[in-house]
């Protein structure tokens, strides 16, 4: 299972030792979120944030744009040193273009699936990417409630995944029963947030062994 914390949810009064701190704790790589105010209505990482971590770590870093008309920002975030870039397909006139953008520019492509869009829906996009990110939650803020008729979404992307080779990770209300569930059905990655691993009790490493020995990694 991949783990990749949440740094909207982390201290951004240190973000360099944040970073050191969840690489020591054993982190897969790092999940960086970027807001517009207008696609959602909040705001997050700005560039300089995503620059630094990028700069600070040895760790792969996925970047997810909740943001209108992406494609005027792929090349600026792959110049940071973003690996990974998530588009939103209903933010892109042309997600197809963006998604091409996101590899031309030497980054592996995301796509997100929201609560309210459907699995067959972006069916075509399935096979031009590397992950498929499904949301959870509404996106735009950190500890709302999981929307569980999710569940069967997952459910549905794993079967009709098959033996292809994307990945499907979960980002949204991420608790340790879930995770438990979720590896055992074929989910193969988690952005860890509130609900698992920031604002708990113990240091980054402590909570994040349990969360694999739960998991069975």
């Amino acid at each position: 299972m991949i783990y990749s914390p949440s740094l909207m949810c982390a201290n951004c009064d240190n973000l360099k030792q944040e970073v050191a701190d969840l690489e020591a704790a054993g982190a897969n790589r790092l999940h960086l979120d970027v807001m517009d105010g207008q696609y959602v209505p909040n705001f997050a990482l700005g560039l300089g944030d995503v620059k630094s971590i990028c700069r600070n770590t040895s760790l792969e870093t996925e970047l997810h744009m909740m943001i209108l008309e992406p494609g005027r920002y792929v090349q600026l975030f792959a110049d940071a040193g973003v690996d990974i870039l998530y588009v939103h397909p209903d933010t892109a006139r042309d997600p197809m273009a963006v998604i091409c953008q996101i590899r031309d520019a030497g980054c592996q492509p995301g796509i997100v699936i929201n609560p309210e869009t459907t699995i067959e829906s972006l069916e075509p996009l399935y096979d031009l990417v590397d992950y498929v990110l499904v949301m959870g939650v509404k996106p735009g803020h950190a500890g709302n409630h999981y929307l569980t008729h999710v569940d069967q979404k997952i459910v549905k992307l794993i079967e009709l995944r098959g033996d292809r080779t994307w990945k499907i990770i979960v980002d949204g209300a991420c608790t340790v029963d879930r995770m438990k569930r979720w590896s055992k059905q074929g989910v193969d990655g988690v952005v860890l947030g509130t609900k698992a691993l920031f604002g708990h009790e113990g240091s980054y490493k402590e909570i994040m062994d349990n969360i694999k020995r739960e998991c069975g990694d």
